[in-house]
């Protein structure tokens, strides 16, 4: 049986290998079911000029696909790096059994990888932050709501 150290050891590797494959940030990340690896991750923001491009955005959608879900159950995720704010709300949303990360998000800032702003953003009311924020059509926007609520076969996510 594979220990937590080999997955983070292949974690990093991926990040190492990004980096020197000019993919992106130094950021890599494997999704593991039992003892096996079912989502391989690193970032990939400027290969693929999409920012939502993480490693754990990456081994997420891989694990997805393998496993024909759209949850992570029983899974682990191991990250070369703590999870930025969109890929731990992304791996809440997903639900795995556990996170193991590298280093941390000081040692990310210290490289000008630093999250910090946003986690600030998210403490201010939509109209007082730094992206103009507007809330417009509510009531319209509610009716897919009351649709969904209505709907008898919804998958609850």
């Amino acid at each position: 049986m594979m220990s937590d150290e080999q997955f983070m050891q292949e974690a990093i590797r991926l990040a190492i290998e990004g980096v020197r494959a000019g993919y992106g940030g130094p950021f890599g990340a494997v999704v593991v079911k039992g003892d096996e690896i079912i989502g391989r991750g690193q970032n990939r923001v400027l290969a693929d000029k999409d920012p939502t491009a993480h490693a754990e955005m990456v081994a997420i959608r891989e694990a997805c696909r393998q496993l024909g879900h759209f949850q992570l159950d029983g899974c682990v995720v191991y990250a070369s790096s703590e999870p930025c704010p969109m890929c731990l709300g992304a791996l809440y949303w997903a639900r795995p059994s556990r996170i193991v990360f590298g280093s941390g998000r000081e040692d990310a800032a210290r490289i000008s990888f630093d999250d910090a702003f946003i986690y600030e953003e998210l403490n201010h009311h939509h109209g007082r932050r730094h992206i103009p924020t507007t809330q417009m059509m509510r009531e319209e926007a509610l009716k897919a709501f009351q649709l969904w609520d209505d709907k008898e076969d919804k998958v609850r996510y």
